[in-house]
């Protein structure tokens, strides 16, 4: 017999006004399974429920039941609040209804909002306003139990940190020993948006139970132990850490020295060293090393030398870029320079200068100061040789020459020595040399120069000197130089929140007229609460009410850099809000372009985020999108991305053009050719752009600059806005920012070059000394190859066309051979040498111009027989390996040299696949993954003798045979480039020999 579906509740309801509790109990109990089905039914008697629960004559189970059946039904009528109120009343019957079938989405409301209440509570109870319902504590520990005995610990973790209670995490931590949940809970706290002073007590709560590493267990959360480091930016801290580590671990404190300085500060970096005690006579030399490493100039030579041992630019490009633009357009000669700056940022190969000096010549005014700087990035950290290098350019005996065109080459030279050496950790001698400059020249454009130098030598550097140098130059009301020193003293402040700063320089913009100046004091002020959070909350708000929409413009930077990395919800809200809402059109782009800023650490969001803003009607906003899809998704090879920008290089308006490619060459750049389908439609496509007179002269120069970008470093560097250990990289997004101003002022996208991230494995043993050693990439070679080089075009043969001939002569012709055969003789054939007999099935050649470069990209690979290509391959010491490449290196176990710690986070691949597409794998697995990086080496066999890598300092060896006609000519020549030191002995002659004259025909 089939039992009847209930229709109604009002048989239980009826029980609740009978005199006998324990029916009333039944039907209390009855009620709570029927309430998904008869809510409405049961809220009329809603007030008698609620009167039950409180009354006094039932038992405890019957008031836990009362008011579990009110919880639901309040949330069936949507009021939570209520419905958690009861929910804390009903006890131990909420937490054995939350294991029944059917209750899942009641529980998981009522345990949302209770978690919601008790952060709450706890932050107000924290800071004395209150004190916490002890019912709710009760939930919360149900639930961190639950949490805990599923093994969901990270969702526990979580939880923790947004109500404060580190005692969770510690007793997670105790009784699983995981250190990745530890890591885990310092990306959540780093990542998301907690208050400052928090943010740092749970960092400090969270670094004494890191286990202490050691070099011999390949400790994988030494990232997170310098992350924590670098972002507590607490010396004191580090030097005890450090100091734990000398004698015993020496090897692994170098290791962390390095990583100290790809992610700290100069000012944090300099008090390091001096906190750091000499030693005894067993650690004073590894003292010695430590200051030595920590000064940052090791660093930047190791990384100079890789990237001049590993160019591998293509000069064809260059040539063909060079012959397709007018070197007489100020625009065009602008944009060549930084594309050669860009391809060639670190290498410090000036061969393409050296070759077109008459280009080089054609260069004025600002073009020249373009041009000058360029030297600056092509010797980008070369700073032993700065002054060496640019010494024909700048002003002779510390004052510029009166000529007004030596001027622009001169402040050039002076930008260019800040660039060289950016990052540089004691670069007093040249930032007084570019302060006494500032204060003693005439010239607006020398003045200019050394301010964007001193401003990026001493970026973070806090130095008040230099800072009222800057000062004394911005209130002389010049717009050039003003405009420069309002750059350079937010460099300079850079993330001290300093209010008195901020309110100099507030107040000067709102006083002068000069729209350069306004701009470059906008952006200054943004620099100053850079990775600030909520302490920048009060000037953004006073900048976002300005009526200039310049001061506005600075305000969305503001917010932007005091929230980088974070994905604040709240910063990303207003950015989206001013993108479509303000009534500049500048302020609307950079709005959008700023999301990059907030997202660069979750870079598969971006596309999603900004889709429909690419679409916008308004072609700026357009613009906006490109570039922070080009800055938050560089260097991953993101298809999405990728899929985006590809129609909106066909986009009517140029800007938009020019910042889709542009935006497409910092997404591709260290892309191989099989792990991205895009790179060589891209290429094509840029070379097209460029080689077309007709085009716009915007997207020409974006097609320029997206080649550049593409082949940025000599193809050994990518871009990334954050270091290998996770933290931000502080340089880069500076160095992205300024780049972003190149609408308004082209000579500041050289800072692009600051964002450029090396990406070879150096290893160094422990006298620093680089030994020669192999490792293993699992991964196809093609997977992460170099691009192929451009070829040259072929010389076109002109094929004879056949002669038509008459139906008429053929058959006169016929006649006659009929009637020489008749009378016995033969007739030559008259066939002229213009006659060509022509082949059956010959097909007519193509045109190329008239074939889409996608489509020639894709017709070029035709199918060969080739041989299989093998699974992994043998790398050598200062190779380059990209951020995707570095999941699948590993040392051999038979190796001398291991690392003492682990190269990546990221478990290896299995072996049974090898990845198609590692850019999406990449993402996935790990927010961040700087490929290559300095490793410290252990030698297992120390007995025996090593053999080290020579740098290349010596002279470049004579050229043994000449080079075969119609090849590329070399990327470039080992050695120097350039003399830089006139005492240098000289080169010995060539050896005397004789030339065999019998033999000339």
């Amino acid at each position: 017999m089939v039992a009847l579906a209930q229709s109604s509740a009002a048989g239980a309801l009826a029980l609740l006004f009978d005199p006998e509790p324990l029916l009333k109990q039944y039907a209390l109990k009855s009620l709570n399974t029927l309430v998904p089905q008869f809510w409405a039914e049961i809220s009329e008697h809603i007030a008698l429920i609620e009167s039950l629960y409180e009354s006094e004559e039932l038992p405890q189970p019957a008031h836990d039941q009362a008011a579990l059946l009110a919880s639901k039904v309040y949330y069936y009528l949507g009021e939570y609040d209520e419905a958690l109120s009861f929910a804390l009343g009903a006890g131990s019957a909420f937490e054995n209804d939350s294991r029944s079938p059917g209750t899942e989405e009641y529980v998981e409301t009522v345990v949302s909002k209770a978690i919601d209440r008790y952060i709450h509570g706890r932050t107000a109870e924290q800071a004395g306003e209150g004190k916490l319902d002890p019912k709710l504590q009760g939930i919360i520990e149900g639930i961190f139990r639950r949490c805990i005995a599923d093994g969901e610990f990270r969702q526990a973790i979580g939880i923790a940190l947004e109500s404060r209670r580190l005692d969770i995490i510690k007793d997670i931590y105790e009784q699983t020993h995981d250190t990745s949940l530890l890591s885990y809970a310092m990306e959540a706290v780093l990542d998301t948006a907690f208050p400052l002073a928090y943010r740092d007590q749970v960092l400090k709560f969270l670094f004494p139970l890191f286990p202490a590493p050691t070099s011999d267990a390949k400790s994988a959360h030494v990232y997170s132990l310098t992350r924590i480091l670098v972002t507590l930016n607490s010396p004191e801290m580090t030097v005890h850490f450090l100091n734990s580590l000398v004698p015993r671990q020496k090897l692994l404190a170098y290791q962390f020295a390095f990583d100290l300085v790809e992610g700290g500060g100069q000012d944090f970096l300099e008090a390091i060293r001096k906190d750091l005690p000499e030693g005894n006579e067993e650690s004073k030399p590894i003292y010695d090393q430590l200051r030595k490493i920590l000064l940052g100039q090791e660093s930047i030579k190791l990384y100079l030398e890789f990237l001049k041992r590993n160019n591998k630019v293509d000069m064809l490009i260059l040539k063909n870029t060079k012959d397709a633009l007018e070197p007489r357009s100020s625009i065009y000669h602008t944009a060549l320079t930084l594309q050669n700056a860009f391809m060639h940022a670190g290498t410090t190969s000036d061969i393409f200068l050296r070759e077109n000096l008459e280009w080089l010549a054609l260069a004025n005014n600002w073009s020249k100061f373009s041009a000058a700087a360029a030297i600056g990035v092509i010797h980008k950290g070369h700073f032993q040789e700065s002054m060496n290098i640019l010494g024909p350019y700048l002003p002779a005996q510390g004052a510029e020459s009166g000529t007004g065109s030596q001027a622009y080459s001169e402040g050039g030279a002076l930008y260019a020595l800040g660039l060289v050496n950016a990052g540089v950790g004691s670069g007093q001698e040249v930032e007084n040399y570019l302060r006494n400059l500032l204060r003693n020249a005439s010239s607006e454009v020398v003045q200019h120069g050394a301010a964007l130098g001193l401003g990026v030598a001493g970026m973070g550097g806090k130095s008040a000197e230099a800072y009222d140098d800057l000062k004394q130059t911005l209130f002389t009301d010049s717009a050039v130089a003003g405009e420069a020193a309002g750059y350079a003293m937010g460099l300079i402040m850079l993330g001290t929140a300093d209010r008195t700063s901020a309110e100099e320089m507030l107040t000067y913009a709102r006083e002068t007229q000069h729209e350069k100046i306004i701009r470059g004091l906008a952006i200054g002020l943004a620099l100053i609460f850079y990775g600030r959070q909520e302490e920048a909350d009060d000037i953004v708000k006073l900048l976002m009410a300005e009526k200039d929409p310049i001061l506005r413009y600075g305000g969305v930077y503001t917010l932007a850099l005091a929230y980088a990395g974070t994905s604040n919800n709240a910063a990303v809200r207003q950015l989206l809000h001013v993108a479509v809402s303000d009534t500049s059109d500048d302020v609307r782009r950079a709005a959008v372009t700023s999301l990059a800023f907030l997202l660069f650490k979750n870079p598969a969001q971006v596309p999603r985020i900004v889709q429909l803003l690419s679409e916008s009607y308004n072609p700026h906003v357009r613009c906006g999108a490109t570039l922070a899809l080009g800055i938050a998704c560089a260097g991953t090879g993101l298809q999405d991305a990728v899929d985006i920008l590809e129609p909106m290089t066909r986009d009517s308006v140029d800007f938009v053009r020019q910042g889709a490619l542009i935006a497409l060459g910092m997404i591709l750049v260290e892309q191989s050719e099989a792990s991205s389908p895009s790179l060589a439609p891209t290429r094509a496509l840029y070379a097209k752009i460029v080689s077309d007179k007709h085009d716009d002269p915007m997207a020409r120069f974006g097609a320029a600059l997206g080649q550049g970008l593409i082949d940025a470093g000599g193809r050994n560097v990518t871009i990334s806005l954050q270091s290998r250990a996770g933290s931000r990289n502080t340089s880069a997004i500076v160095g992205m920012v300024l780049f972003c101003q190149f609408w308004y002022w082209y000579p500041l996208a050289h800072c692009a070059c600051l964002a450029f991230e090396p990406t070879g494995i150096v290893g160094l043993d422990e006298n620093l000394k680089a030994p020669k050693f192999e490792f293993t990439s699992n991964a196809r070679p093609s997977l992460f190859a170099y691009p192929s080089l451009t070829k040259p075009p072929k010389k076109e043969t002109v094929t004879k066309v056949a002669t038509a001939v008459l139906s008429t002569t053929a058959k006169a012709k016929a006649r006659e051979k009929r009637k020489a055969a008749a009378e016995g003789e033969t007739v030559a054939d008259d066939k002229k040498d213009g006659d060509v007999e022509m082949k059956t099935g010959e097909a007519s050649t193509i045109r190329n111009e008239d074939v889409s470069p996608i489509s020639l990209a894709e017709g070029t690979s035709t199918p060969k027989s080739r041989k299989s290509e093998p699974s992994s391959e043998k790398l050598s010491n200062f190779s380059r390996v990209t951020p995707a490449q570095l999941a699948y290196i590993t040392f051999p176990t038979e190796s001398r040299y291991q690392p003492v710690r682990v190269v990546s986070t990221r478990p290896p691949p299995s072996a049974a696949r090898t990845p198609k597409t590692p850019s999406a794998a990449a993402l996935t697995a790990e927010h961040y993954a700087g490929g290559g990086g300095i490793l410290i080496l252990t030698d297992t066999r120390s007995g025996e003798e090593a053999e080290y890598i020579e740098f290349e300092t010596q002279a470049v060896p004579p050229a043994t045979g000449a080079a075969p006609a119609g090849q590329n000519p070399p990327a470039s020549a080992p050695g120097r480039h350039i003399a830089l030191d006139e005492n240098a002995p000289e080169a010995d002659p060539p050896e005397s020999f004789e030339y065999p004259f019998d033999h000339d025909t």
